[in-house]
């Protein structure tokens, strides 16, 4: 069986963070390029793992250079303190900037340590039946903010925040330039096309909580 090397090894994180490359290189300030298909199999210089252990502080040196041990660096203490800010979506454009900002403890506090490792920067409440059955009315999705010039994960759930409002939608790569199109899980809502002008503030959807 063929032993993965550092760089195949790298691919794996980015899976396991639900990122893109391009959020990666974007994160880490590497080159783009240096995870093509026919590069995978080179070396990996020290200064770039330094600058991927240091944006991913919890990313196991060992595993990263050898495939030993836990991807993941253990932290006990952190999963014990981080806490998730729940904000209402319809505050969602305030949250973080502008003169309405929203500051974290104005918002209800969270602790769920199964998202520390997805640098979740908050939760908001799902309302409405158009993501039904993937999330219903009372879901709580958890989110990780986005530059507005970052590159979109084609049928990825995110959170935006439009001129329309802020709205929960799977997106996908529109035929009209400059658009993207949003998609609801219901079948009783028609995909529509989303300029991208019009989106004020994005963030991509990492996981949920249900509350039966």
């Amino acid at each position: 069986m063929k032993i993965a090397t550092t760089k195949q090894r790298i691919l794996q994180f980015i899976d396991y963070q639900g990122i893109s490359k391009q959020f990666f290189f974007g994160e880490t300030g590497l080159k783009r390029g240096l995870l093509d298909a026919d590069k995978l199999d080179s070396s990996i210089s020290d200064i770039y793992l330094a600058k991927i252990l240091a944006t991913y502080p919890r990313l196991s040196p060992e595993w990263l250079l050898t495939g030993g041990g836990e991807m993941i660096l253990s932290d006990p203490v952190a999963k014990l303190r981080a806490s998730i800010p729940l904000i209402p979506i319809n505050a969602l454009a305030g949250w973080g900037e502008g003169d309405t900002q929203i500051m974290p403890h104005e918002t209800q506090q969270y602790s769920v340590p199964e998202f520390n490792e997805l640098k979740v920067d908050f939760m908001i409440s799902v309302k409405g039946d158009s993501m039904y059955p993937r999330y219903t009315t009372g879901d709580m999705v958890a989110c990780r903010k986005l530059p507005m010039d970052t590159f979109f994960q084609w049928n990825k759930v995110y959170v935006l925040d439009t001129v329309q409002g802020a709205m929960i939608k799977r997106v996908n790569k529109s035929e009209q330039e400059g658009c993207i199109t949003c998609i609801s899980e219901n079948e009783l809502y028609e995909p529509f096309d989303l300029s991208l002008p019009d989106i004020h503030a994005l963030a991509i959807v990492v996981g949920f909580v249900r509350v039966e």
